[in-house]
């Protein structure tokens, strides 16, 4: 049931990023949505609950961006992998760190979109632009980062609660 959990937040999640935040101008420059919940899966679930919902929503953002196919996929492995990586030296359940995880994250996500971009158009220049749109991204989630794992980790443990309201009675 934690699946079931998982893809109802993603799918809300790619559902309002491509088509309510597009429409809204103080988020025209807001980061992927989806990179937080990739890094509250795998700072608060096991491998084995993540990779299904990273393939899956990989995929899926995959199919709806105009990139080349298989950025978000890569990009989301990655993300899980380095945050994985990251707790094994760091205790990233203190608050403090959070913010600083979530922006390493947004940061490390342009970073590959930029060297894709890099590799698939050789000689190709960054404006300034494009620095200053990683940099409001960073900034964005430094602050709202922490909200958002709060937000799935309370609204999973609401679920988990339900769940077991709902299964006990009938048993």
């Amino acid at each position: 049931m934690t699946f079931c959990f998982h893809f109802f937040i993603c799918l809300c999640l790619v559902i309002f990023q491509t088509t309510v935040m597009p429409y809204l101008p103080l988020f025209d420059r807001f980061y992927d949505l989806l990179s937080p919940f990739v890094i509250y899966l795998s700072l608060f679930h096991s491998v084995r609950d993540s990779i299904p919902v990273i393939l899956f929503f990989g995929f899926v953002m995959d199919s709806l961006s105009g990139g080349p196919f298989g950025l978000y996929l890569t990009t989301y492995v990655w993300l899980f992998v380095g945050v994985r990586w990251i707790i094994t030296f760091l205790h990233v359940g203190d608050s403090f760190l959070l913010p600083f995880v979530v922006a390493a994250g947004v940061l490390m996500q342009n970073c590959i979109f930029i060297g894709t971009v890099a590799m698939l158009e050789p000689g190709s220049r960054f404006s300034s632009a494009t620095i200053n749109t990683v940099g409001v991204q960073v900034f964005w989630a430094i602050f709202t980062g922490p909200i958002f794992l709060m937000f799935f980790n309370y609204f999973h443990g609401r679920w988990n609660r339900w769940l077991k309201k709902v299964f006990v009675k009938k048993s």
